[in-house]
């Protein structure tokens, strides 16, 4: 189901940056330590923007050829892939580190610290398919090397593999190159991938899925590109934003990682990053009649459909990076290599404490906490100093669309800002829930989250609550193919007689928060929201699920 090797369906001659053929591409179980040392002597691969000037970005098979080049250069390049695009492309993975292979055996067994580095979820968004490619040749030829004494990295170039192939010059068409154009946002299935996280209706996330429960990296890092305001940032960056998520990780990421970054990338680059958000002219929420009519810095959302939220409700850490779209194509991919390297460089030297924080979280109880099932945006204490900027129009060479490019202007504004999110409701984590036997759909999604079940043999009389439905209502605008569902009513407490075949899923496990999100009626990113219960709600007042709070039925 997951090569370990990474072959095409077709056969791939490797090119050189200067297109003479090298060798059928291998497999990665055929990898010797002398052939890899032999192909050291050749020079070294370039990217597709660097053999055009940076006009274009990399095709999906320009990203095969460099990935087999670099396998063959280095015995701690380890290629495989994670899954497949719907369309049938296979996902590939370059494990980077003092490993046996690429299996999850092997990178477990090492005992370091494992990141996961994703580029392309957006495939009009493409740094970081290009930086992670230049990052992989400096890995192979000896750079870094301090890094593999502590960690193991997964790097996963072109997530959205089908949308890359979709190149048009007029997608993200103010974006500040490459004019010879991208890829689209969604995938094959017209989905955003940044957004299916929770409910998994595409291969791809399925795929993460499967590389999360198999590898369990304990650190997450999605690259993307950002737009909308003009500020002055090089690049802004953001945390897991769930107010479930584990509190020691959101603040070792807030008080000293980020800061640390922050201030090295201005020592060492002279660039300022910041905290993603964008400009609107009031506060979120406020009404035109309210006092607060300023301007405001605003976050994006806090659910885990988004991948670093996901992480973070996986109780694993987790760094948003968003290059400034107007920046230049080269420009953003050298910003983005430099964060990704500050990251590492801090991780590296943190690789102990990174896996403490997350089995802690991963031991830390959840049965009986409150958690959140709505939140909102909160307004910092005190206003900050934001840095605004300015764009320059420039036509596109080709279309004769407006571009944008980041021009110096650079000016200090003052504004409340809304980056942290804090709940509007809360339930009481259960001990257990109980999922029907014939809700096989959401048993199924359980188990591709990486969720612990029992199938109970036999009835059991237990205390149970059963959610009472008051109110049923589909949003009239239509998101990622649903009409998200949100429901309203309240528990009632009942002795009831659990059948044989129903599935409990205990809370004692380390994905509770995940699960809490999925299973309570109320959230706003679970199986009602994403219309998995439609169906069964026509016919019935009663939420299907049921919660104890009784730690003696598990």
């Amino acid at each position: 189901m997951h090569p370990r090797s990474f072959v095409p369906s077709v056969c791939v001659l490797l090119l050189t940056a200067s297109g003479a053929a090298l060798a059928p591409a291998h497999a990665q179980t055929a990898a010797s330590g002398p052939r890899k040392a032999s192909a050291m002597t050749a020079s070294a691969p370039l990217t597709r923007p660097e053999r055009t000037g940076f006009r274009e970005t990399s095709r999906y098979d320009d990203v095969v050829r460099f990935i087999n080049d670099i396998d063959a250069r280095s015995p701690l390049i380890h290629q495989t892939t994670f899954g497949y695009s719907l369309e049938g492309r296979p996902l590939p993975l370059v494990v980077v580190g003092k490993v046996k292979d690429a299996s999850a055996a092997a990178v477990k067994a090492s005992g370091k610290t494992r990141v996961y580095i994703q580029g392309n979820i957006h495939a009009g968004e493409v740094e970081g398919k290009e930086a992670m490619q230049i990052l992989l040749r400096e890995l192979a030829a000896g750079q870094h090397a301090a890094w593999l004494d502590s960690l193991v990295l997964l790097i996963a170039p072109i997530y959205n593999a089908d949308g890359n192939e979709r190149v048009q010059l007029n997608e993200r068409p103010q974006q500040n190159g490459p004019v010879g154009g991208v890829g689209t946002r969604p995938n094959a299935q017209q989905l955003d991938l940044n957004r299916d996280h929770m409910k998994m209706e595409s291969p791809e996330a399925r795929s993460l899925a499967w590389l999360l429960r198999e590898y369990d990296p304990q650190l997450g890092v999605d690259l993307h590109t950002t737009n909308g305001t003009y500020h002055a940032y090089h690049l802004t960056y953001s945390v897991p934003m769930h107010p479930n998520t584990p509190a020691p990780i959101v603040d070792w990421l807030r008080q000293a990682w980020i800061p640390s970054i922050t201030t090295t990338i201005k020592q060492k680059d002279g660039w300022d990053f910041y905290y993603y958000g964008n400009v609107g002219e009031r506060g979120p929420g406020a009404s035109a009649s309210q006092a607060e009519s300023a301007r405001s810095w605003a976050t994006f959302d806090y659910r885990p459909r988004f991948n670093n939220n996901y992480f973070g409700l996986r109780n694993r850490l987790a760094i948003l990076s968003e290059a400034y779209a107007y920046l230049s194509f080269e420009d953003r991919i050298r910003v983005t290599q430099r964060f990704v390297i500050e990251i590492l460089n801090y991780a590296s030297a943190n690789a102990a404490r990174i896996k403490t924080i997350v089995e802690d979280a991963d031991r830390q109880p959840v049965i009986g906490e409150s958690l959140a099932v709505r939140a909102t945006l909160e307004k910092s204490a005190d206003a900050v100093d934001i840095l605004m900027g300015g764009v320059a129009r420039v036509r596109h060479p080709y279309t004769g669309l407006v571009m944008l490019q980041r021009t110096d202007e650079r000016r200090v504004e003052r504004m409340p800002v809304y980056g942290t999110f804090a709940a509007t409701e809360r339930e009481k984590a259960p001990a257990a829930y109980f999922v029907p036997a014939s809700l096989d759909a959401i048993v199924d999604l359980l188990h591709a989250h990486g969720a612990r079940t029992v199938r109970l043999d036999a009835p059991r009389a237990i205390d149970v609550e059963v959610f009472e439905i008051a109110s049923s209502t589909a949003a009239a605008q239509r998101f990622q193919n649903h009409n998200e569902r949100t429901v309203t009513g309240r528990y009632a407490a009942r002795r009831e007689t659990v059948p044989a075949g129903t599935v409990m899923v205990p809370m004692d496990q380390p994905l509770a928060r995940v699960i809490f999100t999925l299973l309570e009626p109320r959230s706003d990113d679970g199986v009602v929201n994403w219309n998995m219960l439609d169906k069964v709600l026509e016919e019935t007042k009663t939420y299907p699920i049921w919660r104890t709070h009784d730690r003696a039925a598990r």
